[in-house]
């Protein structure tokens, strides 16, 4: 399966995603693929697996033909872990992949599994869509703009060594080969999505030969796309720019420590980690997973976490594979309850057992996805979908509802 960058677009949480043409709200009919579809599962650590256990039930509940395997991966729960190689084999031989935050060891030596991951699948570049979703109150209003990262190199080469005592040297690499290729990237998604402006973010004025020779990279991968605006911006500034005019941006592209700290700068924007789903590719795989890199550990077993982003990971990655009858009937569903939903105040866990998240997307006959409207139903959301926005664990330690009236 080659890869597909599609990423679909609207003004509401329907366009977490772009694609090329029309909104997957337009009624078309699309080929559903024979078979079912083989897709792996990475729950991650922390909060992951309690996410992918909501993402699996609303996916099931679709209807769509798609086998999951599941791999546990863990550095900090290694006895438990499947073996990186083996995960790999599953990737490449599905071509897609939803994957929940790893958490790295802060003491050790090597690289990562996470690092690992990217680098034997060659996941070079990183895409996240900062959207704002109607229903969730955010400060800034109406953003909708492209971060993207490259993720197999710069500050995360895992290339460190102390030279002496109390002094250790750690390497950012940056090279002419994978600049061209993120920015020519950077610059094809810009285009076939008809953006108008591509930033390259970096920090040449110090770092003059390695953020030097990525910037022009940029630059000279500008030359060639002439309709497209280019514009440079240092980090710092980005960050503040982020915070006090994040309109501006259109699609920006950037090395991999900077993409990381844009993302949840970002995320914060349009309502947190629970909201933002984002994407990796390489040539022949697509692994979807949530945009900003936290893990909550703090939440497990509280039932009070937000799974949009691992919801519309799974939206995103049924349309990847032509499933798009059922992407559009998950983002409809997403849609009504943040957009309609009324907060309340009750316990998550009574919530979740007399009705659960399936029924809230989708009722009992095909509710808000296009059963037969018959009667309605007052269904009662724990704070999965919580209007209040970033905070995935309240402050008053009760969890908000959302009450959404749901037509079957």
């Amino acid at each position: 399966m080659s890869m597909l960058f599609l990423h679909l677009s609207n003004n509401s949480m329907l366009g977490l995603m772009k694609e090329t043409g029309h909104s997957i709200l337009q009624q078309v009919t699309p080929t559903i693929p024979e078979g079912k579809i083989g897709c792996t599962i990475i729950p991650g650590d922390g909060i992951g697996p309690e996410m992918m256990q909501c993402m699996q039930e609303v996916v099931e509940a679709t209807g769509a033909p798609v086998d999951f395997e599941t791999f546990f991966l863990s550095d900090i729960q290694y006895r438990l872990s499947a073996k990186i190689d083996d995960v790999v084999a599953s990737v490449k031989k599905n071509a897609v992949c939803i994957k929940g935050i790893l958490s790295s060891p802060v003491s050790g030596e090597g690289g990562s599994l996470n690092y690992q991951f990217r680098q034997k699948l060659d996941l070079f570049a990183n895409v996240v869509h900062i959207i704002s979703i109607p229903g969730v109150p955010t400060r800034h209003k109406e953003l909708d703009f492209i971060i993207i990262r490259e993720q197999t190199e710069g500050e995360f080469s895992s290339m460190e060594h102390e030279t002496v005592p109390g002094v250790v040297e750690c390497y950012k690499i940056v090279t002419e080969e994978k600049s061209r290729r993120i920015a020519k990237f950077a610059f094809d998604y810009a285009t076939g999505r008809g953006r108008k402006k591509v930033t390259a973010v970096h920090k040449a004025n110090i770092m003059k030969l390695g953020d030097g020779l990525f910037l022009n990279c940029c630059k000279e991968m500008a030359s060639l796309y002439p309709k497209i605006k280019f514009e440079n911006m240092i980090i710092d500034n980005c960050t503040m720019q982020l915070a006090s005019n994040p309109h501006q941006f259109d699609v920006m592209v950037m090395g991999n420590l900077y993409g990381s700290i844009v993302d949840n700068v970002s995320s914060g924007l349009v309502g947190g980690a629970g909201i933002v789903a984002g994407a990796s590719y390489s040539a022949n795989t697509v692994v979807f997973e949530p945009g900003a890199r936290h893990t909550y550990s703090e939440a497990v077993g509280k039932e009070i976490a937000n799974p949009t982003a691992h919801i519309v990971c799974a939206a995103k990655m049924l349309h990847h594979v032509n499933l798009k009858v059922h992407a559009r009937k998950l983002f409809r569903a997403i849609d009504k309850v943040i957009g309609d939903g009324k907060k309340v105040v009750s316990t998550a866990r009574t919530i979740y057992r007399n009705g659960g998240l399936s029924r809230l997307l989708f009722g009992d006959g095909g509710g808000l996805c296009g059963g037969p409207p018959a009667r309605s139903i007052l269904i009662k959301f724990h704070c999965w979908f919580a209007i209040h926005g970033a905070q995935a664990v309240f402050p008053t330690g009760l969890p908000r509802l959302c009450s959404v009236v749901c037509p079957h």
